[in-house]
C-alpha cells in the first residue's frame, strides 16, 4: 500500500492521476478536500489521524475507508509521518537562556508523559495513543534506514550516559565513530548524552578535519555532564560553529533512538535523526535489532550490559537473521571494572557468534573488524 505524509504528497499523487484506493493517508488535513475525496475511488483507503469534515467524514466511511480519528489535547502527534529532528524538538530552545529548555517540544512532552502517569498511564486512551506514536515511529525509521532503496550499513554505539565530555573515552567514542562514518557506516545510538552523544558529534564531524573536532571538544568540555546548566548550550555552539553544510549528507548523518522514559536526559542535538519513543523496551530492542553491522561496546553501566545480553540473545538464538560482531572498547573495563567479556566468551563457546566477539583497546582493530564484517556479509548477500 502506498503511504502519503503531507498534503504536497496528496497533491503530486492526485496530479499524476494516480487514485486513493488502498492508500493510507498519515496525519494530513483534508479540510477543504472534499470534492476530491467524494469524487475518489476509496477502496481500501485508510485514514490515520486525519483532519475531516463532517460530510467528507459521513461520507468516506459510508464508502467503506477506515478512519482512525486523530486524538485531541496532546503535545504529540500519534500518528507523525517521519522521525524527529533536533530543530522540531528543540523548537524555541536559546543558548544564551538555558532555561528555554521547558519551553521546547521535548520538555513539554516529557511533562505531559510524567503528569499522565509516565511508564503507568491510567488512561487507555493514552496508553493507546503512546503505542500508535511509536508505531508510527518505527515505521518512518524504517524509511530512513532505506537510503534510496538499499538498506543502510548500521552500526550501533553503546555506553554509558554518564561519560563525561573531556574524558578520554569520549574522545574515543568520537574518534571511532568519525572514522566509521567516514567509511559509510551509518552511526545510531541510545541518542542520549555521554557516549551516545559522542557517537552522533563524531558523525556529524565526519567530513572535518581531526584539528576541527578537537575544537568541538574543548567547547563541550566546558559543560561535562548532562546535568550541567550549560550543557544543550554548549550543544548548540558546536552546531552553530561548525554546521552540517549541503555537502556533508548523507556523510554525517546519524539516527539516535532515546525514550521519555528518560526524559531527564534530554536528546543530543547532534543525531540528525531522532527516533524518540515512549516504550523504552520497544526501543531497546529495535536499537539492537538494526544494527546488522555490528555493535560497539563503550564502557557503561547497567543500561549497557543490559544491551549487551539482549545482543547476545539476539546471536545466541540468530533471531533476525543476522549474527552481527559484538565488539568491548576498552579490556580492563570489560574484564575487571565490569567482568562481563569472560562470561559472554563463555556463553558463545560453540555458538557462530563466537567469532565475531571481539574485545580491544584499539580502534584502528574495531574499524577493520566491522569493515571485514560488512565485507562479509555483502558476499552473503550477493549469492
Amino acid at each position: 500500500m502506498v503511504e502519503i505524509e503531507s498534503l504536497a504528497a496528496f497533491e503530486q499523487h492526485l496530479a499524476s492521476g494516480k487514485s486513493l484506493a488502498n492508500v493510507i493517508l498519515q496525519g494530513l488535513d483534508l479540510r477543504g478536500q472534499n470534492r476530491t475525496l467524494l469524487g475518489a475511488d476509496l477502496s481500501g483507503t485508510v485514514f490515520l489521524g486525519c483532519e475531516l469534515e463532517k460530510d467528507a467524514l459521513q461520507a468516506v466511511l459510508a464508502r467503506g475507508a477506515m478512519v482512525f480519528p486523530p486524538f485531541s489535547g496532546l503535545p504529540y502527534s500519534p500518528y507523525r509521518g517521519g522521525l524527529y529532528t533536533p530543530e522540531e524538538l528543540y523548537a524555541g530552545f536559546d543558548p544564551a537562556r538555558p532555561e528555554t529548555y521547558a519551553d521546547t517540544p521535548d520538555a513539554r512532552i516529557y511533562a505531559h508523559w510524567n503528569s499522565r502517569g509516565g511508564a503507568n498511564p491510567p488512561s487507555l486512551l493514552e496508553t493507546l495513543a503512546q503505542r500508535l506514536h511509536d508505531h508510527a515511529v518505527t515505521d518512518a525509521m524504517e524509511e530512513v534506514l532505506a537510503q534510496q532503496g538499499r538498506p543502510r550499513k548500521v552500526v550501533a554505539i553503546m555506553g554509558g550516559h554518564s561519560m563525561l565530555r573531556g574524558q578520554p573515552d569520549y574522545r574515543a567514542v568520537a574518534e571511532l565513530a568519525r572514522e566509521l562514518a567516514r567509511l559509510g557506516f551509518f552511526l545510531v545510538s541510545g541518542g542520549g548524552p555521554g557516549a551516545m552523544e559522542a557517537t552522533h558529534l563524531g558523525a556529524w564531524f565526519a567530513r572535518r578535519s581531526e584539528a576541527e573536532l578537537a575544537s568541538a571538544l574543548d567547547v563541550l568540555a566546558k559543560a561535562p555532564s548532562y546535568k550541567d546548566r550549560e550543557w544543550l548550550a554548549r550543544a548548540f555552539e558546536v552546531r552553530a560553529a561548525w554546521p552540517l553544510r549541503d555537502e556533508d549528507h548523507p556523510a554525517c548523518e546519524s539516527l539516535g533512538i532515546p525514550t521519555w522514559h528518560y526524559g531527564h536526559e534530554p536528546p543530543n542535538p547532534f543525531a540528525t535523526h531522532i527516533a524518540k519513543y515512549f516504550a523504552n523496551s520497544v526501543r531497546e530492542d529495535g536499537l539492537l535489532t538494526i544494527a546488522k553491522g555490528g555493535v560497539v561496546y563503550s564502557p557503561g553501566s547497567a543500561g549497557t550490559i543490559q544491551e549487551v545480553f539482549q545482543d547476545a540473545c539476539q546471536n545466541h538464538y540468530n533471531t533476525v537473521g543476522v549474527v552481527s560482531p559484538m565488539i568491548f572498547l576498552g579490556q580492563e573495563f570489560w574484564t575487571r571494572t565490569r567482568p562481563v567479556y569472560p562470561l559472554l566468551e563463555h556463553l558463545a563457546k560453540g555458538q557462530e557468534y563466537a567469532r565475531y566477539l571481539l574485545l580491544t583497546d584499539s580502534k584502528e582493530r574495531i574499524v577493520q573488524a566491522l569493515v571485514d564484517f560488512d565485507r562479509e556479509l555483502g558476499s552473503q548477500t550477493a549469492r
